[in-house]
């Protein structure tokens, strides 16, 4: 069973509720429907309720396979509004974050937080940006994170890692030049969020030119001082380095290389970048030379889950990462 199979058969088991923003988009309809007619998620549509209905209708799908949320419901708006300000951690007023509601995208946020929704999908009609902005304001970033990241998981042919064929690698797609403290940030991100979406017991490896020592420069400073803060912050979570990208996947070149124990060394199974000229290299490395599958990028750091889909993906390629979602949020519930 392949990794995606696994990870439709975890969704199949214990489906989400994903909330659905851009629903009159028609790659995201067909991709909303498809996922919730094979139950996988519960589709929740949100926007201009008769509108939606239509246009469910016209398209040829059965509108019972979805919730549609019509943001003009005003009983409805104000049960989540109460909801949404008496959630802890939030600081929008019931004014302001009316005001927000009447975009869908902040929408379906706030029901996000109000517990009406467990994950929040765009990113066909809203920019990257958009949805960053959004996700900051309504949803809120997990204590000690200060910065979103990414995390993507390759399924590599050939490669015999300590997770088979699997490695998960990040930064590669957001975060252009973290400094220390947001290194840190995107390797406890990422610990997280392997363990939510394939239950493994993550092994970060924190990449650099050096092992242990062997280079110096402010290149080197930066990532010691990120496992430094990283290994202060979570204790609980194997984090190590900093490593070469043999020393942290090849346990013979860690024997030579790592004179000391490590949990990480030779075995990890989640890389972090130490930029993104570094990670969006590597990916585009991976699937040119590795001919791997790669999967992503999750946005990371959220309270919650927050998917941002590229613009110009496939129907195939959203679904992929609307079940991603879901098992991540079902994950991060445990």
């Amino acid at each position: 069973m392949s990794v995606l199979d696994e990870i439709y058969a975890r969704a199949k088991a214990n489906p989400q509720k994903v909330a659905f923003p851009e629903a009159a988009n028609e790659k995201m309809m067909q991709a909303a429907y498809e996922t919730g007619r094979d139950g996988y998620i519960i589709p929740v549509l949100v926007g201009e309720g008769e509108a939606l209905k239509a246009l469910a209708v016209e398209r040829g799908y059965d509108p019972a396979v979805f919730t549609i949320v019509d943001i003009h419901d005003e009983e409805y708006k104000a049960k989540v509004i109460d909801l949404y300000v008496n959630h802890p951690g939030t600081r929008l007023k019931p004014k302001a974050l009316a005001r927000r509601m009447e975009d869908p995208l902040y929408y379906a946020m706030a029901m996000q937080v109000a517990g009406e929704a467990d994950v929040t999908f765009a990113g066909i009609d809203n920019t990257t940006g958009d949805v960053l902005l959004a996700g900051q304001m309504m949803v809120g970033l997990k204590p000690g994170i200060n910065t979103i990241s990414s995390i993507g998981l390759c399924d590599i042919p050939g490669f015999a890692g300590s997770e088979g064929s699997l490695l998960a690698v990040g930064d590669s797609a957001v975060c252009t030049n973290p400094d220390a403290e947001q290194l840190a940030g995107i390797a406890i991100s990422a610990c997280d969020t392997v363990r939510a979406l394939l239950g493994w017991e993550p092994r970060c490896a924190m990449i650099c030119y050096s092992t242990l020592g062997s280079g110096q420069g402010e290149l080197v400073d930066k990532v010691t001082e990120a496992l430094k803060i990283a290994n202060e912050q979570r204790p609980d979570l194997a984090i190590d380095g900093e490593f070469q990208l043999d020393a942290a996947i090849v346990p013979a070149v860690a024997a030579k290389k790592v004179k000391r124990e490590s949990k990480v060394a030779g075995k990890a199974n989640v890389l972090i970048w130490p930029d993104l000229n570094v990670g969006n290299t590597a990916v585009k490395l991976i699937q040119q030379f590795g001919h791997a599958d790669a999967y992503g990028p999750m946005l990371q750091g959220f309270n919650s889950v927050i998917c941002d889909c590229s613009r110009g993906a496939p129907v195939s390629e959203i679904k992929g990462n609307v079940v991603i979602s879901a098992v991540r949020a079902a994950g991060e519930k445990q």
